[in-house]
């Protein structure tokens, strides 16, 4: 292991500290509790929005998280929001509403907008696209079809836009300011702590960034390829409690 004193431990969530049924080991939440009695402060990076993680900060006590991407930013004693510009969004709806059988969903300050039903989502059936259907806050275009459209959404996205995509088939497109990494440096600056003095956990695309960037970057077995090999570790799957064994074997055992 890289010689750092960790000071922050910063997670992602799903596919990562969370088991693939969406729990939390009372095992990694009592490892979590030492890492902060010896004062070290726990932060998260999710591409959820808040209001799909309420219970997991409130299970772990989380000093700051970066949602959405790092699309809304809760930090100590504020928040930060990196929204996608309407009128990005606009021409960008204007084109993908187009495609034939797109499923296409809009993350907003007031909740979600789908074209067609999500129950796991809790979203709001919208029929107007692409006009907006609300004034508020845009965070996030997500899309999702029946066949590959990676490269024909590319051709579509403004200056000031991005897409990622989750776990193989999930497109989202957001503000260029809105990364995990950025909200994670503007976590860091809130609480005034240098990045060498953290470890970074992660399993996908957009955990790359900070796992190349924090002091030490863990990525768990199940992860994709690419994370695997931009890891300065790999610890056990999501499902083996991989966080909390890593921070268990080489943190607390440190200190």
């Amino acid at each position: 292991m890289k010689s750092v004193r960790v000071k922050v431990i910063i997670t992602d969530l799903d596919r990562t500290l969370l088991h693939t049924d969406k729990t939390i080991s009372e095992y990694t939440c009592s490892v979590l509790k030492q890492c902060r009695r010896r004062g070290m402060l726990l932060m998260a990076a999710t591409a959820r929005p808040e209001r799909a993680i309420l219970s997991y900060c409130e299970q772990i006590g989380f000093d700051a998280v970066t949602t959405l991407n790092g699309a809304r930013i809760i930090l100590p004693h504020g928040t930060i929001e990196n929204g996608i510009a309407p009128s990005s969004v606009k021409s960008i709806l204007q084109k993908v509403i187009r495609i034939p059988g797109i499923v296409l969903s809009l993350e907003t300050a007031e909740g979600i907008f789908s074209n067609v039903p999500i129950p796991e989502w809790n979203s709001t059936v919208y029929k107007g696209f692409p006009a907006l259907p609300t004034e508020s806050e845009v965070y996030k275009i997500l899309l999702s079809s029946r066949k590959n459209i990676q490269a024909e959404m590319e051709k579509i996205l403004t200056e000031d836009t991005y897409m990622t995509v989750a776990e193989g088939t999930l497109i989202q497109i957001m503000s260029a300011a809105a990364t995990k990494w950025n909200g994670i440096r503007a976590m860091l600056e809130a609480t005034g702590i240098r990045p060498e003095d953290t470890v970074y956990f992660g399993d996908d695309n957009d955990d790359i960034e900070p796992i190349k960037n924090c002091g030490v970057g863990v990525a768990v077995s199940n992860a994709i390829e690419r994370v695997l090999e931009a890891a300065d570790h790999v610890t056990e799957s999501n499902d083996m409690d991989g966080v909390a064994r890593y921070i268990k074997r080489y943190l607390l055992s440190e200190q």
